[in-house]
């Protein structure tokens, strides 16, 4: 699968524009932060996650949502359980996936990374279709952002250690790398 990047966007995703991104301090993408996400935790689809990255989750559906209710998150991409992809922030805008974060003794990754986020938990595991998905979106980011590289891509837990622990042990790492060729 080989996908297109345009103007800071996957010509294959969905766009839903999250509020919750804004400018890059210096425009730079050299980093990949890999996520996973289920809403409510454990459960897949009903676009429950589309509605937390765009400030519209009813906290009354469900009391985990009341919990989370005012948090302002987002990612640049999503991929559904089916290998789908939804991209919520283009890639030349910060989006607020990684939080308080530090890669190779650089804090604050957010301002030089992308994140893309897994429909997933960190036990089960994830999809063949989210494999080649995100192989295929990950060899479209290295191919338009020349300071990304492959020694640049992480897991929310390497960057957040003792506060993130995703994508979490069911993500086959080797598998991913092998797939990138």
């Amino acid at each position: 699968m080989d996908l297109d990047i345009i103007e800071h966007r996957l010509t294959a995703a969905e766009f839903i524009p999250s509020p919750n991104c804004n400018e890059r301090p210096d425009g730079e993408v050299s980093l990949l932060v890999i996520h996973n996400i289920s809403l409510p935790p454990g459960r897949f689809g009903g676009g429950h996650i589309a509605e937390l990255f765009t400030n519209r989750l009813n906290p009354d559906a469900h009391p985990y949502f009341a919990e989370i209710q005012g948090l302002e998150v987002s990612a640049h991409v999503l991929i559904a359980r089916d290998g789908s992809m939804t991209q919520f922030v283009p890639f030349d805008r910060r989006a607020w996936h990684a939080g308080r974060s530090c890669f190779q003794e650089r804090e604050a990754c957010n301002d030089f990374s992308i994140g893309v986020e897994l429909e997933g938990t960190d036990e089960l595991p994830y999809t063949d279709m989210q494999y080649q998905t995100l192989a295929a979106v990950t060899r479209a980011l290295l191919k338009s952002y020349p300071d990304l590289k492959t020694e640049r891509i992480t897991g929310h837990s390497d960057i957040a250690p003792g506060r993130k622990t995703d994508p979490g042990p069911a993500f086959d790492w080797k598998r991913y790398q092998r797939s990138l060729g």
